[in-house]
């Protein structure tokens, strides 16, 4: 295992988890429909307890996702999470408000009502993508940073700070300019609908028919979505295969402006543009085949999957073949790379060999989820001690 390697091997693990993140949010997606899918109380606590059933998961992935990133690319996380806090910041408290939303919403005494915390898991389900959306198409359109790596030789600073500052960002926004990109809001409001045609899916295989029939109720907002989705990512896909790429010299290290660059690395690692129209065929079938058949309720894995394949090999184009996968707008050469913002080959190594155990807990994250997916819910569930 070269160094090489294994820069290469984590940021397949980063892209993966930031993938199935996106997956995650069919969370997110379903909490928008609560009032448009929910006519009575009970049926909108009836969604409700549906994504109440994986909430966690979603917010463990997130976490996961930035310790990964922490561990294999501390200087990314230094950058973005400590330059970029109010968009971090905004993102973790959409999440926070979900999880208060689901505790408190059934409690005795709740002085704010059902249908205050009913309206934060919306406000949570729009948020949280677009924003998380934005973050991530940085990584092909850039951010407003600075790296100052001369100043790794001062560890103790000027001796009137609190120490050296390796990275800052260039302006006072703090990551919020990156809602002011056309293209990042293009990003984020894909993987809004995205999460809702997953959300829609995931409500149809969850909630027994005899509850209401969550077919009917879920084919407009389903073929809706789907529309505004395609029309959002095809318009991002097409722009970013035609846009100019921030390219890295292999020899000397120096990132440079290439036309065409995320098209030159579809071509050139051309299995990966293979598994791409994989992944885009299954969200494909998935969603027209669910619309089509009304017993088929297997659509929302098949979108899944097709979801999981087509972000990752999206988030490997920024990265892998001397590509700058989180590029700066301020200075050119301070963007990052993965041969100037990983950690040492030793601990790569290191975690590499504990990544070993990602097979086990992902068999046991498998065998929670079918057990919690035994049954379709019923609207006697909701009457029990366990109920949201």
């Amino acid at each position: 295992m070269t160094y090489a390697f294994l820069q290469h091997y984590w940021c397949f693990v980063v892209a993966l988890l930031a993938a199935l993140l996106v997956f995650l949010m069919f969370v997110q997606g379903a909490n928008t429909l609560i009032f448009s899918l929910g006519r009575t109380a009970d049926e909108r606590r009836l969604i409700v307890n549906v994504t109440g059933r994986k909430w966690e998961f979603t917010f463990t992935t997130l976490v996961t996702f930035g310790g990964a990133f922490f561990a294999s690319y501390p200087l990314f996380y230094s950058t973005s999470f400590g330059g970029a806090y109010w968009l971090w910041m905004i993102i973790l408290f959409s999440f926070v408000l979900q999880a208060v939303s689901y505790e408190f919403q059934g409690k005795m005494g709740n002085l704010l009502g059902v249908k205050t915390f009913q309206w934060l898991l919306v406000l949570n389900g729009i948020l949280g993508p677009l924003l998380l959306g934005g973050a991530v198409a940085t990584f092909f359109t850039g951010s407003n940073f600075i790296v100052e790596r001369e100043n790794i030789l001062n560890p103790l600073g000027d001796g009137e700070g609190p120490g050296v500052i390796i990275s800052r960002w260039a302006n006072g926004s703090h990551g919020l300019d990156a809602l002011l990109n056309l293209w990042n809001v293009v990003l984020g409001l894909a993987i809004v609908f995205l999460a809702r045609i997953l959300g829609c899916l995931y409500i149809h295989k969850q909630v027994d028919d005899a509850a209401f029939d969550a077919h009917h109720r879920i084919i407009r907002p389903l073929m809706r979505s789907t529309w505004l989705f395609l029309g959002l990512f095809v318009a991002f896909l097409v722009h970013v295969l035609t846009c100019e790429g921030y390219a890295v010299d292999p020899q000397t290290g120096l990132v440079y402006m290439e036309p065409f660059k995320y098209l030159h690395n579809l071509v050139d690692m051309w299995p990966l543009a293979a598994v791409l129209l994989i992944g885009i065929v299954f969200v494909l079938f998935g969603i027209l085949w669910s619309i089509t058949h009304k017993t088929y309720k297997r659509g929302f894995w098949v979108v899944g999957f097709g979801t999981v394949v087509t972000v990752t090999v999206l988030l490997l184009l920024t990265a892998w073949n001397n590509t700058a996968y989180y590029p700066s707008t301020a200075d050119l050469q301070s963007s990052l790379t993965m041969q100037n913002s990983s950690s040492s080959e030793f601990t790569l190594r290191t975690m590499f060999y504990v990544s070993l155990l990602i097979p086990f807990v992902l068999a046991y994250i498998v065998y929670v989820w079918q057990a919690i997916d035994k049954k379709e819910l019923t609207a006697e569930e909701l009457h029990n001690d366990h109920a949201y």
